[in-house]
């Protein structure tokens, strides 16, 4: 399968990240010389890439928001749940995973995936069905950061029961009025944060599945926070609480 990836921060990191096959790069006609195009069009001649210059109305076609860049790539390359393992084991690091309970929304998607990139997450663990899966948007929203992360699609109870067994600590993200307030919880360890979907939250099992639920304090008029926001306030905190350490 082969999709399109648009954006110049998009186009770079898959680039830069080799992990994915590339083929075409579609370069708007006129396109200014700064650093990241001068960087896109040196990685993409080292790689042997064909190079095409097109009108930038021709490239709308392949993405809202393209900054005169289009790049034809394979699909996003998933790993499995032994190959998050590997991946801490090897850096000598303490579990830290992020496990997205059917987050639909790509720009959300794509904004938590930013941060979770960001505070170096070891893996992310993503539901099978009715999820947004990583699509070129998704790609987009996180401005490549999905290129540099390593994402599984599974049953999310299997996956809690398999992180349950190495003693890694599942917390979901819940504002309901049985949570635990997530100032009184430790984030320190062996950790994974359970984000749920924008309009239902956690689901019943899943919420069922995780040791603690917690939720953020919440002291204006608005009731809560979208799944984005919210999940990457506590991967911040989280980091905050390990980085202590």
């Amino acid at each position: 399968m082969r999709e399109w990836i648009t954006g110049r921060h998009s186009v770079a990191e898959v680039l830069k990240a080799h992990r994915r096959d590339v083929f075409t790069l579609k370069v708007a006609d006129g396109v200014k010389a700064k650093d990241t195009v001068n960087d896109i069009i040196k990685m993409a001649k080292e790689r042997n890439i064909q190079i095409e210059t097109v009108r930038r109305d021709k490239l709308d076609k392949y993405g809202d928001n393209h900054q005169g860049f289009a790049l034809e790539a394979s699909g996003y390359p998933y790993v499995e749940l032994v190959d998050i393992e590997q991946h801490w084991v090897e850096k000598n690091e303490i579990p830290f995973i992020l496990v997205l309970d059917v987050l639909q929304n790509p720009q959300n998607l794509g904004t938590l995936l930013r941060t979770a990139e960001s505070v170096g997450i070891h893996g992310v663990v993503m539901a099978h069905h009715r999820a947004a899966g990583i699509t070129p948007a998704v790609v987009n929203a996180s401005s490549g950061a999905t290129e540099h992360l390593l994402v599984t699609q599974m049953n999310i109870a299997q996956a809690i029961d398999r992180m349950k067994e190495m003693d890694i600590w599942v917390i979901g993200l819940d504002g309901g009025p049985e949570s635990q307030a997530i100032e009184q919880t430790r984030l320190d360890g062996k950790l994974a944060v359970v984000v749920g979907s924008e309009g239902e939250g956690l689901r019943t099992l899943v919420k069922k599945s995780c040791d603690v639920v917690v939720k953020l304090p919440m002291l204006g008029h608005i009731e809560s926070l979208n799944a984005s926001i919210a999940g990457s306030v506590t991967l911040y905190q989280a980091l905050f609480q390990r980085n202590k350490k």
